[in-house]
């Protein structure tokens, strides 16, 4: 496991390293995981290059209509851009970073932005304000919205087309995995706390019995209580994908850069670090496991922010990579 601390002594990284190497936690060679780690520490002691402008945009998919927000460098582009992806019932305004003015993903789009990466950070359909029912929403759906923002952003003015990124958190890390495996325009996958077994990470969520009966329920909407106490209503092709879509397997057709952030407390996608392990190990090509001494959401809801900005100066570190 890597718990980095930029105060710590090189020597102790390079032992941490190699002790992970050995018992087969890391599957990045060392150099290449060192040369993550000391790219990860400059770019987190790195100034704004950049001033970063926002606009919420929209487009269509299946008839409807998609809300974002769009968060582009000023300066001379085309910038690379990256596509960020929300978790199991959030918005693209992602969680507060409690003792701050920020969301999860508002500061990670500035904070790519003033460093030359241009972000893009939607609303599902049946999220936020999107349009769609929340109770229709699937893995499927949201894989299709997905494809539905990279045609948007190959288009678009002042970003390079051809440098398309995803930074997916949580049930967003899943859906990155399978839009990374399915479209071959995602240049570098970047997995924050993803889920890697959907029937394990629900059945722990949802409860195991509601998977089975919500998988048997058809058109009718489930409700269940979640552990937040929030109540919260999917039907049936939800949790028939929770059986049927599966992220590892997705991965396996992604050749492209692969880096997987987890945390180390995490307790909804778990067992840690293995559950993040696994994309690696059914994934062909330049991959790294990062693991934060954080839990599933960096610790962003406990006042925390130096969790999450490791997680980003390490994900700005993987999509500046060569």
């Amino acid at each position: 496991m890597i718990s980095k601390d930029y105060s710590k002594s090189r020597s102790r990284v390079l032992l941490i390293a190699a002790m992970l190497l050995c018992f087969g936690l890391v599957a990045a060679p060392l150099s290449a995981q060192d040369s993550l780690a000391d790219s990860a520490a400059a770019l987190a002691d790195s100034m704004a290059e950049y001033s970063v402008s926002e606009s919420d945009i929209s487009f269509t998919n299946e008839g409807q209509t998609i809300i974002g927000t769009l968060a582009l460098p000023e300066g001379e582009g085309p910038f690379p851009v990256a596509l960020l992806l929300h978790g199991f019932t959030g918005m693209r305004h992602e969680l507060p970073v409690i003792g701050t003015e920020d969301t999860m993903f508002s500061r990670a789009a500035r904070w790519l932005g003033e460093r030359g990466v241009a972000s893009l950070r939607i609303d599902f359909r049946g999220s936020g304000e999107s349009e769609g029912a929340w109770e229709d929403t699937t893995f499927s759906g949201q894989v299709s919205d997905a494809v539905a923002a990279l045609d948007y952003l190959e288009m678009l003015d002042g970003v390079d087309g051809g440098s398309i990124s995803i930074i997916g958190l949580s049930q967003g890390g899943l859906v990155g995995a399978a839009t990374a495996g399915r479209d071959d325009r995602v240049s570098k996958l970047v997995l924050w706390s993803a889920v890697s077994n959907p029937v394990m990470s629900y059945g722990i969520l949802l409860g195991y019995d509601n998977l089975l009966a919500g998988a048997a329920a058809g058109d009718e909407a489930l409700t269940i209580m979640l552990p937040w106490g929030v109540e919260t209503a999917l039907k049936g092709p939800f949790f028939e994908d929770v059986f049927l879509v599966d992220p590892v397997a997705e991965i396996a057709s992604y050749g492209g850069p692969l880096l997987a952030i987890t945390g180390s407390r995490d307790t909804t996608v778990t067992p840690q670090p293995h559950a993040g392990q696994v994309f690696l190990d059914y994934h062909d090509g330049t991959e790294a496991l990062v693991v934060l001494d954080g839990d599933h959401i960096f610790d962003v809801l406990a006042g925390v922010t130096e969790v999450i900005d490791e997680a980003l100066a390490y994900s700005l570190a993987w999509l500046q990579s060569e």
